[in-house]
């Protein structure tokens, strides 16, 4: 919901924001003493996708892919060998001559996998992923970010459909963390946050209530 410190949760790992206090450790690279000339590096190890897809509509399936690696400087050699690789892992080798128009929601959204998976990232950050496509499309997606995470690639994926989110950590064991409040309300990974994040809770509003006291 609004509010809960999703925007500056991303903000803070793509190195947008900076944390008025604490560390962020990405690929053990400590992010609040991270050097300027060096974000834009730490940068190209991340890849986004995004619940809008964010395809170029005049490009091709390929050529959609393939910009997103020429922009970090990839040789074209390279690029034939991974968009093919890239397109078929997500399932559309065949599809690689259409244009976005041309496909549905979900194959729109593997395109958006198969970009920022392309120049091989070691982080890739899912940003409502499944938001603007059908609920079956929706378990394949995530589905296919789970096959993503099993090839040593961290998957964070941010969003609200609980339902979805827990279904597959039950099968899969995914770990779960909870934003609420601008606080981490949950972690699965650390069960004793929940019970600190309801003590902050319970403190917060005894202090709402002391200041409404006439």
């Amino acid at each position: 919901h609004s509010g809960a410190g999703k925007s500056t949760f991303l903000k803070l790992i793509q190195m947008e924001e900076k944390p008025t206090e604490g560390k962020i450790y990405i690929n053990d690279q400590d992010l609040t003493t991270i050097k300027r000339r060096k974000v834009p590096y730490l940068r190209r190890q991340m890849g986004a996708v995004f619940q809008d897809f964010r395809l170029i509509p005049t490009m091709t399936v390929y050529e959609n892919v393939a910009f997103a690696m020429r922009v970090t400087n990839i040789n074209n050699k390279t690029i034939k060998n991974r968009v093919p690789f890239a397109l078929s892992l997500v399932g559309l080798e065949d599809k690689m001559d259409r244009l976005p128009d041309e496909l549905s929601g979900g194959e729109q959204q593997r395109v958006a996998v198969a970009r920022a998976l392309a120049h091989g990232p070691k982080l890739i950050i899912a940003d409502e992923p499944t938001g603007n496509i059908d609920p079956e499309m929706s378990m394949d997606i995530m589905q296919l970010f789970e096959a993503i995470n099993k090839v040593h690639i961290t998957v964070v994926v941010v969003t609200h459909e609980h339902e979805l989110v827990h279904k597959l950590a039950a099968k899969y064991n995914n770990r779960i963390i909870t934003l609420a409040n601008g606080h981490v309300a949950s972690d699965t990974a650390h069960p004793e946050v929940a019970q600190e994040y309801e003590e902050w809770l319970a403190a917060r509003q005894n202090d709402d209530e002391y200041e409404y006291e006439d």
